[in-house]
């Protein structure tokens, strides 16, 4: 609906009802759900009353909110694989949902053989019924469409994505047989009561093939393209700005209504180093209709998707390439935007921007301003909330469209242990709950593999220790809110343990409330630095391959009761050990380490130079190894090195690896 020429802004108001009830009132064909999977425009839409977004999925059902108390309950329950709303028969039934409604997205672990079955519009037969497996092996009709029907890997056990929409007018029950899998999420849109939305077959995909083979290409091959093409009487605004320390650059002003449609960037760094300190120093800030606050303020690395430093990848909305960093985010804006570069480093930097814009092709009113926030932790949630992490906590109406999350990790061992839980106008128990950060970002089983698709991607990842970078974005399944939204997401470790900064991005009516505002830059760079790992005098340097940890062994059989167990390396790798002679003489050097089935065969070297032969550390149980004599040596007052580099396992160990050390003695000789 357009606003005529000589519509007053007086009616403003007038002209937002009556386009809400014809957004109520709406026919969808299959072809419309089916270009929303590359619309970026309807993002920004504001959702008309009645549109909610929610999911079922396989969280585990001790998870309750108590009314009586208003307090939480188990809310840190983790046995997620197999909660379902109830059995019937011998079928578990997994989600029931009242239409007009649509399914967007289905994920699971570890689909298979047992076949669920999708019931539409109180049909006897179901429209689909089949093994679980093969809704996301991209081979099945009608799910025949690789770049919407996926598995991360080679095995299923690396997380399965469909994302072709499934309608339904007046309900939707979903229903699986025995041995159906692991894990599952079923997320959906309900629409206004008047819409009229078809019914899916595969009948009905077959009719729109040609649309959904335009789409599924784009998808596979065209990433890091805009999928509106050249909109009408758009315009590229190019400009490279050098920003002095401590100063901020306009890079652009803009008189509306119109839509910013792209921003690309590229830079140059000296190093890695360099791209990882230089890409949180600077910040992008967008201010909207002069606004008193902006809406857009994030590290200039983190608003293209990843931190820190450059990874290249490309999603449907954002990416990193070598020809530079793009975003695709559709924001519209009804008078002015101003685009500025904020430099906060200790170095002159040198941008080039291009920003395409393009007028609205409808009025302003009933469409969100963009939203881009950055923050590290924020909220203090009551203890029964605990393990909840917020991402994004905000008033008014809009969507949230999703976010990135810079995990760091250094200790290493698996971070991700939480569900994510968004609450919607108020609600007491969140409508949507996971089952696994993994599994919001769509793969599973904590996947320590970089991968990208349309929607989500591991643009970064180091093991799972030291720095994870992910995203989600969500495009069709985006969660319409009308009065606030809070989405959290479990975070299990202290911040001694693993630190969290995320971006998020959402759309948000003029009125609405951003509790956002700048983070300092001490707070956005060099706080990931590796904690001091040290028992008994002896440090760990640098960082190895692998995991190194402090494990609790018996006291009685290991001097302090605890070792440095280093966990996930492979042969040639090495550790590097410090520790310190209190003054300048000759003294004996011996070490006592630990011997288990999966433990590697070592050689240990003294200051640079090997001592004694190899060192087997398999044994059938875990036992110390007694003291190990490593000859008697000069030293120096201060610090010295012992290295472990490992060599190989015995032919009866378990392949792993594995080291472990209980104390290194320096016993002087007078």
């Amino acid at each position: 609906m357009f606003k005529p020429r000589w519509f007053v802004a007086g009616s403003a108001l007038a002209l937002l009802v009556l386009a809400t009830a014809v957004q109520a009132e709406q026919t969808l064909t299959y072809a419309d759900l089916v270009q929303r999977l590359t619309d970026l425009s309807r993002l920004a839409v504001l959702p008309p009353a009645g549109e909610q977004g929610a999911q079922w999925s396989s969280y585990d059902r001790a998870s309750k909110y108590d009314e009586k108390t208003g307090k939480y309950v188990h809310w840190d329950a983790n046995g997620d694989g197999q909660g379902i709303i109830r059995m019937e028969g011998d079928q578990s039934v997994m989600a029931e949902m009242k239409g007009p409604g649509c399914i967007w997205r289905i994920w699971s672990a570890a689909a298979q053989q047992g076949h669920v079955k999708i019931f539409l519009d109180g049909q006897e037969k179901p429209v689909v019924d089949l093994p679980f497996s093969a809704y996301f092996d991209g081979k099945h009709v009608p799910f025949n469409y690789p770049a919407l029907s996926y598995n991360l890997g080679e095995v299923q056990s690396s997380g399965q994505n469909l994302y072709l929409p499934i309608p339904y007018q007046k309900s939707c029950k979903i229903v699986a047989d025995k041995g159906w899998g692991n894990y599952f999420h079923f997320g959906y849109k309900t629409y206004p009561a008047g819409t009229v939305l078809p019914t899916f077959s595969a009948e009905l995909v077959a009719q729109n093939a040609d649309q959904i083979k335009a789409v599924n290409a784009f998808l596979a091959k065209k990433l890091g393209s805009d999928p509106a093409g050249k909109r009408a009487d758009e315009k590229t605004l190019s400009r490279t700005v050098e920003v002095a320390p401590g100063k901020t650059a306009c890079v652009a002003k803009l008189d509306g209504p119109q839509a910013i449609t792209a921003l690309w960037v590229k830079t140059k760094f000296a190093n890695r180093e360099d791209e990882m300190s230089g890409l949180r120093k600077l910040a992008i800030r967008i201010t909207w209709d002069g606004q008193a606050k902006p809406a857009v303020w994030c590290p200039l690395g983190d608003f293209f998707g990843t931190a820190p430093g450059v990874n290249l990848y490309k999603t449907l909305l954002t990416g990193m390439t070598k020809q530079g960093f793009y975003s695709y985010w559709y924001m519209p804006f009804g008078k002015s935007a101003v685009v500025e570069l904020i430099n906060e480093d200790q170095q002159p930097r040198k941008v080039q921007f291009e920003i395409t814009h393009a007028p609205l092709g409808r009025p302003f009113e009933g469409l969100g301003l963009f939203h881009a926030k950055w923050h590290r932790d924020t909220v203090e949630l009551p203890a029964d909330r605990w393990p909840d992490w917020i991402m994004l906590r905000t008033q008014g109406s809009g969507r949230f469209c999703g976010v990135t999350l810079h995990v760091w990790n250094p200790r290493g061992g698996w971070w991700g242990e939480g569900d994510e839980k968004f609450f919607v106008d108020g609600e007491k128990f969140p409508s949507t709950i996971g089952t696994g950060s993994e599994d919001y970002f769509g793969y599973a089983w904590g996947n320590p593999h970089l991968f990208q698709k349309p929607y989500h991607a591991q643009t970064m990842t180091q093991d799972n220790k030291g720095h994870q970078s992910l995203l989600r974005w969500h495009m069709v399944d985006d969660v319409p809110f009308h009065k606030s939204f809070e989405g959290c997401i479990e975070k299990y470790y202290k911040n001694d343990s693993a630190l969290y900064a995320c971006t998020v991005r959402w759309y948000l009516d003029p009125a609405g409330v951003d509790p956002y505002d700048a983070v300092a830059v001490q707070e956005r760079d060099g706080y990931y630095t590796l904690p001091e790992m040290a028992i008994a005098g002896i440090k760990v340097l640098g960082q190895p391959n692998g995991q190194v940890q402090i494990q609790e062994l018996d006291k009685a059989k290991w001097k302090n009761g605890v070792q440095l167990w280093w966990t996930g390396a492979q042969p040639k790798d090495k550790l590097a050990l410090a520790v310190s002679a209190a003054k300048s003489g000759k003294y004996e050097v011996s070490v006592n380490l630990t011997k288990a089935l999966d433990y590697g065969i070592v050689q240990l070297c003294w200051d640079g130079k090997k001592v004694g032969e190899p060192i087997d550390l398999y044994n059938p149980t875990v036992i110390p190894s007694g003291p190990i004599a490593l000859g008697t040596h000069d030293l120096t007052a201060g610090q010295h090195k012992l290295t472990v580099e490992i060599l190989g396992a015995n032919p009866q160990a378990k392949k792993s690896y594995m080291f472990g050390i209980d104390r290194i003695d320096l016993k002087p000789i007078p």
